[in-house]
């Protein structure tokens, strides 16, 4: 075993495709990155890889007849020694989930169930398309649900006062075990204000992570023909799903504060505010708009030609790249939606991993 090999194993170029799912859900949450996403990323990056781990030792027999250069049916790296890094890498997904918060482990563990649903038994049925939309989409929300996570817990509790028999620290609010109620606030068990803090931060980043999944599921559609190729369907499908998705990602959103889509009433005094003042466009509004369409722009770019040639001659080789296309075309469109979320400075971020990721696709492989 080598660290090529493990490389190749994990598809380590397709890692810089992860950090920006926690991100835009962190912007879609209209709060700044903290501590909680970075619990995200790296509960992410694991969860991800995990996923590569069990892919290659799942598809070990088919593998051996459509690519036998893969390291395990070349005997680069034994079948059990990828199930157990799979299971390890999972473990410390969940773990780091953990320390970001309840809600956050819950949203993890789906996301775990899903990888290995996806594997194990969904990969080569109908449902597997759907299966890592799923993925995607929860692994967006998993930024959204830790970051803050700490805030929102500090604040319940320093909101309600000590309970009687309490010396000190927060209350629980409402209940007959003050001392129970404040021990769960501080080990992040989320009381009513939690949860409906958590209900609305999911709520404002459902929209990206639905974009996310449409993209996802577009191109692991094209993915299933990548060994013998031979569609000219799935690719055609594919680009008519990134024209639309490009499409959608330019619409702005009104109306979004930090915990979820404002009340209709609230819209509706916004826009009575702006047609009775119209304001006068400067160049620090417009600059967002140009970044996302610039950002937009980039994504339709990197996803659609390779889809284009795929479509005309849908060979395995066009068709990998078609689908390695659509792997590195998460970025930008992750950055897109960081930043039409209003997080300008994310999306940079987010895009600055572009060209690392092209650039080592240049050795490993993301397919």
């Amino acid at each position: 075993m080598t660290v090529r090999a493990w490389a190749e194993l994990l598809r380590v170029s397709a890692l810089f495709t992860v950090p920006g799912d926690a991100l835009a859900g962190a912007a879609a949450t209209g709060r700044r990155p903290d501590r909680g996403t970075a619990l995200a990323v790296g509960a992410s990056l694991c969860l991800y890889e995990a996923g590569m781990a069990l892919n290659d030792w799942a598809d070990r027999d088919e593998d051996a007849v459509d690519r036998p250069h893969r390291p395990i049916p070349s005997g680069r790296i034994a079948p059990g020694a990828a199930l157990a890094a799979a299971g390890a890498l999972t473990a410390a997904g969940l773990g780091l989930a953990a320390r970001a918060g309840r809600p956050a482990l819950a949203v993890a563990t789906g996301l775990a169930a899903t990888v290995w649903a996806y594997d194990l038994r969904l990969k080569h049925t109908p449902a597997g398309p759907a299966a890592m939309a799923a993925a995607r989409g929860l692994d967006l929300l998993l930024g959204a649900t830790a970051t803050g996570a700490a805030k929102t817990t500090t604040r319940r509790g320093s909101d309600t006062p000590p309970g009687p028999g309490v010396a000190s620290g927060p209350g629980p609010g409402p209940g007959p075990s003050p001392g129970a109620g404040a021990a769960s606030a501080s080990a992040g068990g989320p009381g009513p204000g939690a949860a409906e803090a958590v209900r609305g931060r999911v709520r404002g980043a459902l929209p990206a992570a639905g974009l996310l999944g449409a993209h996802t599921y577009a191109v692991t559609a094209v993915s299933r023909h990548e060994a013998q190729g031979g569609s000219t369907t799935a690719p055609l499908a594919a680009l008519a799903a990134v024209t639309a998705l490009g499409a959608a990602t330019l619409r702005e959103r009104c109306g979004r504060g930090p915990e979820g889509p404002a009340p209709a009433a609230e819209r509706g005094r916004a826009a009575e505010a702006l047609r009775s003042h119209p304001t006068r466009a400067t160049p620090a509004s417009t600059t967002p708009r140009l970044l996302l369409t610039a950002l937009t722009g980039t994504y339709f770019r990197t996803a659609a030609g390779p889809l284009v040639h795929a479509a005309l001659n849908p060979s395995p080789p066009l068709t990998q790249r078609a689908v390695g296309g659509g792997i590195r075309a998460m970025i930008p469109l992750q950055a897109a939606l960081a930043t039409r979320a209003g997080a300008a400075g994310s999306g940079l971020a987010v895009m600055a991993l572009a060209p690392l990721a092209r650039t080592l696709a240049r050795k490993v492989s993301p397919t």
